[in-house]
C-alpha cells in the first residue's frame, strides 16, 4: 500500500496530520536542504514524538515523495495552455521556478514518475496537450525529451547557485580569478574555437538561456510531431 492509499492514524494527543508534515518539512528543506530533512527533525519542528511520525509516514522516502507532490502544485498550471508547445513551455518553466523557490526540488527531479494527485495532475495536463497529435508512443518521447531538457538545465542552474554561496564567489567573480590562467590557456593557438566563444560569445543569464534552449527543443519535437501540430 502506497503512502496516497494509506489511511492517516487519529492525530490526538497533538494535533498532526501529513499535510502539517510535510509542510514542516519543506521548511527544513528550503532552509537547509534535503540533508535537513529527517523524521526526527520534522518531529521537532512540530514538538511531536518522532515515532508519532511513523504512523503517517513509513520512511524518509515516502516523505520526499509528498514533498515532491506538494510542490507540483505549484508546477501544475492555473489553465491548460491553448496548445501542445505552450503546455510544455509552461511546465519547464514552472518547475524551473519552483525549483528557485525550493532548491531541494533539483534533487528529486527525474526521479520515477510522481504517483501523488498533484504529480497526475501534472502529467495528465501535459499529456493532454498533445492528445491526438500523433502516436502516443511519439507523444511519450516528446514529453521525455523535453523533460530531460529542462531537468538538466535546472539542474545546473542550483549547483551554480550553490557553488556561489559556497564559494562566496559570484560568476563574475570566478571568471575573473581564474581570467589569467584563461587569457594564458588561450594565447597557445591550441583552442581555437574555445577563443572563438570566449571572446566573441554573448553573454546571457540564466533565464535567457534556459529559455532560448528549451525554444530549440521544441522545434526538434515540432519536427517529429505530425504536420497538424
Amino acid at each position: 500500500m502506497t503512502v496516497w492509499d494509506r489511511p492517516e492514524p487519529p492525530t490526538r494527543p497533538v494535533p498532526l496530520d501529513r499535510e502539517r508534515i510535510v509542510a514542516a518539512a519543506i521548511t527544513l528543506a528550503d532552509e537547509g536542504g534535503l540533508e535537513a530533512v529527517s523524521l526526527r527533525k520534522v518531529a521537532g519542528r512540530l514538538n511531536a514524538g518522532p515515532m508519532r511520525l511513523y504512523g503517517f509516514i513509513s520512511t524518509k522516502e515516502e516523505l520526499f515523495d509528498l514533498m515532491v507532490d506538494e510542490v507540483y502544485a505549484e508546477i501544475l498550471p492555473e489553465e491548460q495552455p491553448r496548445d501542445w508547445r505552450a503546455a510544455l513551455r509552461v511546465l519547464a518553466h514552472r518547475t524551473r521556478q519552483a525549483a528557485l523557490r525550493h532548491e531541494w526540488l533539483a534533487d528529486l527531479l527525474g526521479r520515477r514518475p510522481a504517483l501523488g494527485p498533484n504529480g497526475l495532475a501534472v502529467s495528465e495536463a501535459t499529456l493532454a496537450a498533445l492528445d491526438n497529435l500523433t502516436d502516443i508512443d511519439t507523444v511519450m518521447r516528446a514529453v521525455e525529451t523535453v523533460s530531460a531538457y529542462f531537468t538538466g538545465a535546472i539542474r545546473r542552474e542550483i549547483t551554480n547557485l550553490r557553488t556561489e554561496r559556497a564559494t562566496g564567489l559570484s560568476k563574475d567573480d570566478w571568471q575573473r580569478a581564474h581570467g589569467p590562467h584563461v587569457t594564458r590557456m588561450l594565447a597557445t593557438g591550441r583552442f581555437p574555437a574555445l577563443a572563438r566563444a570566449v571572446h566573441d560569445g554573448a553573454h546571457v543569464d540564466a533565464e535567457t538561456s534556459f529559455a532560448t534552449g528549451l525554444d530549440w527543443v521544441l522545434d526538434a519535437v515540432a519536427a517529429k510531431l505530425t504536420p497538424s501540430a
